[in-house]
C-alpha cells in the first residue's frame, strides 16, 4: 500500500465507522451487530497496521531520515484508527450487552479497547506527539555509533553492538573490558531526554482510557492488576533466590581468580560477559559450544532452525519469509540496521519476517530457533477461526515463552548430537551442562527480568520516577536483585537503563520475559515427562510429531482463550516456578559443596 494513500483511505473508512455507529439500529441480534462492526473495523485496522509495520520495518532495517519520516506518517495513520473515538464508543456500547454476545466476540471487543488505549482518539495531539517521539527514539537507538577509545583505537573507526558483545565475551583484559563496558553505556545519555518525554506522553494516553499509568495499561494484557503482577514476579525471585545466591557466589570466586583480584562482595558489572549482566556465560570452560559451529555458515544456522520445526510436522517457512527477511549482518558503511533480533507479523496474515544479524555461533543458533518460534506461532494462529484482533499470543509472555522453549530445546545435548554438532560418543558432564545453562540463561536471568527491569519500569511510569533518580534507582535494583555493582560511579544525569532496547521500543513489558522463563520450563517438563517419557535434562523434540501436535494445540488458539485456562488444560497446573526449580535441582547440592567455607553474602 502506498503511504501517500493512507490519509485518504483512513478518512474514508473512519467515515464508514462513524456512519455505522450513528445510524445502525439497535438490533435485537447483538451478536450480528457486533460482528458487522468488528468486520468493518478489522478491515481498516489491518490495512493501516500493515502500512505502519512496513514503515517500521524499513526504518529498522535501513535507518535514515526518509524512513523515519515514513514511519512517523504511517504511525499517525495507524493511531487514528487504533484509537478512533467512535469505534471506542461503539465497542463500549456493544459490551453493555455482553450477555448476548459469544465469548470470542467479547474478547475481540475487549482487545479493541485495550489496543485503543495506546492511542485514544480523544487526545489526537498527544498521540501524534507520542508517535513522533517514538520514531525519534528508535532512530537514535538504531543509528547510534559507539565510540571506543582504547589501545590505539579512536572514533574514526566506529564500533558496533556486535563488536562490543564479542569483546565482552572473549577479552580477559580487565582494562579493555572496562573501556568496552563504559562504551556500551554511551547510548544512555543520547536517549535519556527522549525517554522522559515518552514516559509523560505514554502515561497521558493510558490515563485518558482510565488506567492509572502506562505500566497499568500494559499489565492489563494479562487480566491482572499491577499489584498482582509485581507480587507474582517477586515470588518467583524469592523462590529461586537460594539457587541464585549459590550461583552468584560460585561465579564471583571464579571471576576473581580469572582477573587475579580479591573476591568482591558484589560483582563488578564489567566482569560479566553480558552488557546488562542478564546472562553470565563463558564461566564453564567445559561447555564452550562456539567451537561446534566453526565449520558452519550463518545460512546453515537458519536452515537448521527451520528443519527443527519441520521435523515436528510444522510447515516449511513460506517463500515470503525468505524473500523479505533481513537475516545477516551488514557493514555500517552500507546501512545501519537494528541489531536486536526480532520476528514480525506485518499484515496479521501471511507476511512473516525476521530481523536478525545471524553469525555462526552458539548464541545465534539458540536465538534463531527462538525467533522462528515466534514465526511459527504467527503461522499457527493465522486461520479463519481466530479473528484478526485476537491474532496474538495467549498473553505476550506466551509468545516469548514459546520462543524460549525452543531455544531451550535447541541446546539440549541429544538434539546437538542428532544434528551432528556433538559426536554420538561425546560424553556430556550433566552437572557442568546444567551449571552453564543456569548461569547463561534462566536462573541468572530471572532476577534481571522479574526484578530489575520490571520494578524499575513500574517506578518509572506508575510512580513517575524523577529523571535525576534514573541511574540511582537503576543501580539500586541491580544491587538488590542481581548482586552486581557498576565498576565506577555512574553520572546522576545519565540513564544506563536507556541502553536496553526494550526500555525504549517495548516499554513496560519486560516481565513478559520473566513469564516466558518460567513458562518454558513448565512446558518443557510436560513435554519431557508426558510425551517423550524422559527426564527434562535429556529431551529431544527433533523428529517427534507428537511434540509438534502438543505445541500446535497451544499456538493455534491465539488470544481466543484465557491464558490461565489454556495452561491448566494443556499442562494440568497453574503457572509456577516449580518446574524450573526441579530442572535445576541437581545443581543445588553441587554448589553448596563447592561454596563451602566461602563468604557468599553481598548485602
Amino acid at each position: 500500500m502506498s503511504l501517500r494513500r493512507l490519509p485518504i483511505l483512513t478518512a474514508i473508512v473512519l467515515t464508514a465507522l462513524v456512519l455505522v455507529s450513528c445510524t445502525a439500529p439497535a438490533s435485537h441480534d447483538a451478536e450480528a451487530e457486533a460482528q458487522a462492526f468488528l468486520d468493518l473495523y478489522a478491515s481498516l485496522f489491518q490495512g493501516v497496521y500493515y502500512a505502519a509495520a512496513e514503515a517500521q520495518w524499513k526504518a529498522s532495517t535501513d535507518v535514515n531520515a526518509f524512513h523515519d519520516g515514513q514511519r512517523a506518517g504511517a504511525g499517525k495513520a495507524y493511531a487514528s484508527v487504533q484509537g478512533n473515538s467512535d469505534a471506542i464508543r461503539q465497542a463500549q456500547k456493544l459490551l453493555e450487552r455482553r450477555d448476548q454476545l459469544k465469548p470470542i466476540t467479547i474478547r475481540s471487543l475487549e482487545a479493541l479497547l485495550l489496543s485503543a488505549a495506546e492511542a485514544p482518539g480523544t487526545l489526537p495531539d498527544v498521540v501524534a506527539r507520542r508517535v513522533e517521539a517514538e520514531g525519534r527514539q528508535s532512530s537514535t537507538l538504531d543509528g547510534f555509533t559507539f565510540c571506543l577509545e582504547f589501545d590505539g583505537q579512536d572514533c574514526k573507526t566506529p564500533t558496533t553492538a556486535n563488536q562490543i558483545d564479542s569483546t565482552l565475551t572473549s577479552s580477559r583484559d580487565p582494562e579493555e573490558r572496562l573501556h568496552v563496558w563504559e562504551t556500551s553505556k554511551q547510548t544512555g545519555s543520547a536517549l535519556r531526554d527522549g525517554l522522559i518525554e515518552l514516559r509523560d506522553l505514554r502515561n497521558q494516553v493510558a490515563r485518558e482510557m482510565g488506567f492509572d499509568s502506562f505500566y497499568h495499561l500494559q499489565v492489563a494484557d494479562y487480566g491482572m492488576t499491577v499489584d498482582e503482577m509485581q507480587a507474582m514476579l517477586q515470588q518467583w525471585v524469592d523462590e529461586t533466590r537460594p539457587l541464585y545466591e549459590q550461583l552468584h557466589c560460585w561465579a564471583k570466586y571464579r571471576l576473581a581468580d580469572r582477573y587475579d583480584s580479591p573476591v568482591p562482595s558484589m560483582l563488578p558489572a564489567h566482569w560479566i560477559d553480558n552488557r546488562w549482566s542478564q546472562s553470565w556465560g563463558g564461566l564453564v570452560n567445559s561447555v564452550d559450544l562456539d567451537p561446534l559451529f566453526e565449520d558452519k555458515t550463518p545460512e546453515w544456522i537458519v536452515e537448521q532452525a527451520e528443519r527443527f520445526y519441520t521435523s515436528m510436522e510444522f510447515p516449511e517457512l513460506p517463500e515470503i519469509f525468505w524473500e523479505r527477511s533481513d537475516l545477516y549482518p551488514v557493514p555500517i558503511s552500507e546501512r545501519h540496521k537494528n541489531t536486536h533480533a526480532s520476528a514480525w507479523h506485518l499484515d496479521l496474515e501471511n507476511d512473516v519476517r525476521s530481523l536478525m544479524s545471524v553469525e555462526a555461533n552458539a548464541r545465534w543458533f539458540s536465538t534463531t530457533h527462538h525467533e522462528l518460534g515466534h514465526i511459527y506461532y504467527y503461522i499457527a494462529y493465522t486461520r479463519p477461526e481466530v479473528p484478526l484482533l485476537l491474532r496474538g499470543g495467549a498473553n505476550r509472555g506466551f509468545h516469548e515463552g514459546i520462543g524460549e522453549l525452543i531455544s531451550l530445546a535447541s541446546m539440549q545435548a541429544p538434539y546437538l548430537k542428532e544434528v551432528g554438532l556433538l559426536g554420538a560418543d561425546d560424553e556430556i558432564d550433566q552437572q557442568q551442562w546444567l551449571l552453564n545453562e543456569a548461569l547463561s540463561e534462566s536462573i541468572m536471568f530471572l532476577p534481571w527480568a522479574a526484578g530489575v527491569m520490571s520494578f524499575w519500569e513500574k517506578e518509572l511510569y506508575a510512580d513517575e520516577l524523577p529523571a535525576d533518580q534514573f541511574n540511582k534507582r537503576w543501580w539500586d535494583y541491580v544491587a538488590r536483585f542481581q548482586g552486581v555493582t557498576p565498576p565506577n560511579d555512574r553520572p546522576a544525569d545519565g540513564c544506563d537503563a536507556c541502553t536496553k532496547t526494550h526500555i525504549n521500543d517495548d516499554p513496560a513489558q519486560y516481565y513478559d520475559y520473566a513469564v516466558a522463563a518460567v513458562l518454558k520450563y513448565q512446558l518443557h517438563d510436560h513435554i519431557s515427562k508426558e510425551i517423550l517419557g524422559v527426564s527434562p535434562q535429556s529431551a529431544n523434540y527433533f523428529g517427534n510429531p507428537k511434540v509438534g501436535e502438543f505445541l500446535r494445540s497451544i499456538l493455534q488458539e491465539g488470544k481466543t482463550r484465557d491464558w490461565r485456562e489454556l495452561l491448566r488444560e494443556t499442562t494440568g497446573e497453574d503457572l509456577s516456578a516449580r518446574a524450573m526449580l526441579a530442572y535445576f535441582e541437581p545443581l543445588q547440592a553441587f554448589l553448596e559443596e563447592a561454596n563451602a567455607g566461602r563468604d557468599c553474602s553481598w548485602e
